[in-house]
């Protein structure tokens, strides 16, 4: 997928995405300006596109890498077993060493953050800081926990029903109902991107088998062994990922803080760009890797 951006500096005028070879997939890669390596991960059933007005800002002090995950996007798809969380943050590891970079920092937003914090946990990736946007930590309890992951694998098991969810995708009035119903509120050009990913059935069904292949207790079980610095970024409004979350999250990190955006759903970082590249920066500079908001 092709996306706008917004800013006119030499920095932005790279956004060119490539396609990269790493760990058996065709990666669909964003890799903009120079500097301390920054990577950002979307979550489930976006793409690279969710950090469009982010990358011109953050690509003037930093080399910033923002891939698609598996299946998602323009990269290809693996097979079932590839999807599992543990297998995501490898096969990502490989895009790092392929890309022969080691970021100093990463910034995922809900299951991107996950994916990072387990990059981290199993040595795929050292940063000195990492930042989540709403991040899904936790799996989900009482009975949408018993209800959610076996009907993702069934879902997932029929090509039938990616099929039958991508048609409906192509609705605009269903897709800005589902974007509200996550507490966040997107222009019209933030609405026709997730339109155009979710009327592609080969997307969608990528989107089911990684909520079929997630197993999130081992990451719950492994936080209090994370090295790094975490920021939670919570959006005060967001309906997918209780904001309460964070404060249970909070007690099993080390190292942990939490950053509320007032008055923001689950894509707070789409709503107000410019406050999640403030937060960046300053998450940047509390970690020495940016002498000060940004000055390199």
């Amino acid at each position: 997928m092709e996306f706008s951006h917004s800013g006119s500096t030499a920095a932005s005028a790279s956004l060119s995405p490539r396609q990269v070879e790493a760990a058996g997939l065709t990666w669909h890669v964003v890799d903009a300006g120079s500097g301390p390596a920054l990577l950002l991960l979307h979550g489930t059933a976006a793409s690279a596109h969710s950090w469009r007005r982010l990358i011109p800002a953050l690509a003037r002090r930093f080399r910033v890498i923002v891939p698609d995950l598996p299946g998602h996007g323009q990269t290809s798809a693996p097979r079932a077993a590839g999807f599992a969380l543990p297998a995501m943050a490898r096969a990502l590891g490989e895009l790092m060493a392929a890309l022969d970079v080691a970021p100093a920092l990463a910034a995922g937003h809900s299951a991107g953050a996950a994916i990072l914090a387990r990059m981290a946990l199993d040595g795929h990736l050292a940063p000195r800081a990492l930042v989540s946007f709403n991040g899904a930590f936790l799996p989900f309890g009482g009975w949408a926990g018993q209800f959610f992951a076996p009907a993702a694998r069934l879902f997932a098991a029929s090509p039938a029903v990616a099929r039958m969810i991508a048609a409906r995708g192509a609705d605009p009035t269903a897709v800005r109902r589902l974007i509200e119903g996550t507490g966040s509120r997107l222009d019209d050009e933030g609405l026709l991107l997730y339109r155009q990913l979710m009327a592609d059935p080969a997307h969608v069904g990528a989107t089911l088998s990684m909520m079929a292949g997630w197993d999130l207790v081992p990451l719950g079980r492994d936080l209090p062994r994370l090295a790094c610095p975490l920021a939670l970024v919570v959006g005060e409004r967001d309906r997918s990922i209780p904001p309460h979350q964070a404060r249970v999250i909070a007690r099993l990190a080390p190292d942990t803080r939490i950053i509320t955006m007032a008055g923001l759903g689950h894509l707070s970082h789409e709503e107000r760009p410019d406050e999640a590249v403030s937060i960046l920066l300053d998450e940047a500079g509390r970690a020495g890797i940016l002498s000060s908001k940004g000055r390199a």
